[in-house]
């Protein structure tokens, strides 16, 4: 089996053999390619990292023709089964699935930094009354890294290590802090005899009670949403994790960084537009119509197709096992009707098969969200939550690669060659001429 690549530049006739290394070229192999030597050399173009990778990892695995995603080995659907969520974060953090002496060490630490300093209230009081929870998660992520300015000794394992635990710790009482402030409900405090999504829900929807007792079908079905999020490889908010880690930033600010990028709705808000897609559909009469026009190219099919899975997201055929778990306990939501016609349509659809066009994660988590009383636009600040620890994984992994130097893309530079400057005085004739006016008009 051959090991190399052999290129040749018809330019020059000149022939490179490049070494194959783990199904790939190093990149900087190809600044060999050069018609002279003065020339810089062959640049690989690949807007939005669909074919380059950047970085090795141990962490997550996806095959996305076959469906396939596991965690430091271990399959999805097994985690999901037969773990909590805080033996998958020790699982993502390193490596290994903990002993049961391990795992109780483990938790200890986690909850012992549930709490949020007093001065971090204050700030987040400052936020307007309908301030959206992510917006409200990612500066307070940041704000977070002026209270902790051991932070910034990110080469100093004891340091991460505490960080990791900081982080894991303190984000579900911000998600719920968040949520309460656009209520203008007093905030609860941890409740650390509770799980930790236990304690989560206490702490977003205990209201009068002495003490909050979670439905213990809701709180699982929360920690298989938590483990099903907890990381995804090299996706858009791994990538800024990685990329301001790289500049040797300190978590926080790193984090915030990721959250901000799981802000947008092509990340961390596609769950919520599934619901916008369903409620728009309105009824099942309407299913095949709306499908039509997904066809035609007038809507989209939110909730289907993934840029990396090619077959039916193995995160979601989890989740609609879940779904009926839960909609036991709070009632069915009557959007899964839609949902369930929508999934049965398209998928005997050769436009969408041929399309590979599956459900993905994000197609019933937003259902499941909703019946647990979560409001839409918390959606993301769930996501926030576990992938937390994805972050910070990822974080972790890259800091100690010693392949890894601050991130810096390259660019194909397509503007003006040099050009004269021109003095103020005669740039409107030059912006004339450019607009076609004539020169004494």
């Amino acid at each position: 089996m051959a090991t190399t690549l052999t290129i040749t530049d018809q330019r020059t006739k000149r022939g490179y053999e490049m070494p194959i290394r783990d199904g790939a070229i190093r990149a900087m192999e190809l600044r060999a390619i050069k018609e002279d030597a003065s020339d810089f050399g062959i640049l690989s173009y690949d807007p939005a990292f669909l074919n380059t990778a950047s970085c090795r990892s141990a962490i997550t695995f996806i095959d996305g023709g076959r469906g396939i995603l596991r965690y430091r080995g271990y399959p999805i659907d097994e985690l999901a089964k037969h773990s909590s969520f805080l033996e998958v974060a020790y699982l993502l953090i390193t490596g290994e699935l903990p002993t049961a002496t391990e795992l109780d060490g483990w938790t200890a630490d986690i909850t012992s930094h549930t709490m949020l300093h007093e001065n971090t209230k204050k700030f987040m009081d400052g936020f307007h009354h309908d301030a959206h929870p992510m917006g409200i998660l990612v500066s307070t992520l940041a704000a977070l890294s002026t209270f902790y300015p051991d932070a910034r000794q990110v080469g100093d394992p004891e340091s991460r290590a505490l960080q990791i635990r900081r982080l894991i710790g303190k984000v579900p009482t911000i998600a719920a802090f968040a949520y309460r402030h656009r209520l203008g409900y007093p905030y609860v405090y941890p409740d650390n005899d509770l799980g930790y999504a236990g304690n989560f829900l206490a702490m977003m929807f205990r209201m009068r009670e002495a003490r909050y007792e979670p439905d213990p079908v809701l709180e699982r079905a929360l920690e298989v949403l938590f483990i099903l999020h907890a990381d995804h490889e090299q996706n858009c908010s791994a990538n800024v994790m990685r990329s301001i880690g790289s500049s040797l930033a300190d978590p926080f600010v790193a984090s915030a960084g990721a959250a901000a990028a799981l802000y947008g709705p092509l990340h961390g808000g596609a769950n919520e537009q599934v619901l916008r897609m369903l409620r728009d559909i309105g009824d099942l009469r309407s299913v095949p119509r709306y499908i039509e026009s997904v066809k035609q190219g007038e809507r989209k099919l939110m909730g289907f197709g993934h840029r990396v899975y090619k077959e039916y997201d193995p995160r979601a055929k989890i989740l609609k096992a879940i779904a009926d778990q839960v909609f036991e306990v709070t009632g069915r939501n009557p959007l899964l009707d839609l949902a369930l016609e929508v999934e049965r349509i398209a998928l005997e659809d050769p436009y969408f098969v041929d399309r590979h066009l599956y459900p993905n994660v994000d197609f019933y988590s937003g259902l499941i969200y909703e019946a647990m009383g979560f409001p839409t636009d918390a959606f993301t600040v769930l996501f926030a939550i576990p992938r937390m620890t994805g972050w910070l994984a990822q974080w972790q992994e890259m800091l100690l690669d010693d392949e890894q130097k601050i991130a810096r893309p390259r660019q194909l530079y397509v503007g003006h060659d040099r050009r004269p400057y021109v003095p103020i005085a005669g740039r409107a004739a030059m912006t004339r001429e450019r607009q076609g006016v004539p020169m004494g008009g």
